[in-house]
């Protein structure tokens, strides 16, 4: 299948191209001031070391995105997303999370209308 043609990054100034919304470089600086000013001081509590910790145990159990799996694609995953979110009452227990590829996390948080989601 084709890929999509790369776009520009969509930092003030920055003209590389890339295949998601900011290019590396950019990503992680965007990552990080959202993290400190945009993202609710609540949430940052919930996703600490320890979420680290489980989030990293998981991936190693399931390197595969299991929704891609599931359509007998071979995948890796990128993410473990909740399937109830913390915000909503879930928990980090095991039967609440999913290993996805970074395109399927990010269709179901646009799914859901939740915030554009990179990463």
């Amino acid at each position: 299948m084709p890929r999509k043609p790369k776009r520009p990054c969509s930092y003030p100034g920055c003209p590389r191209l890339t295949d998601g919304r900011f290019c590396e470089e950019h990503a992680k600086l965007e990552a990080k001031r959202y993290e400190k000013y945009d993202r609710d001081p609540a949430v940052r509590r919930r996703y600490g070391r320890a979420w680290k910790r489980i989030r990293d145990r998981y991936i190693a159990a399931h390197p595969l995105c299991e929704e891609c799996f599931k359509a007998g694609k071979f995948i890796p995953a990128e993410e473990v997303h909740h399937k109830l979110p913390l915000s909503e009452g879930g928990t980090h227990e095991q039967s609440n999370l999913v290993a996805l590829c970074q395109s399927c996390h990010s269709r179901i948080h646009a799914q859901r209308g939740d915030r554009w989601h990179n990463g």
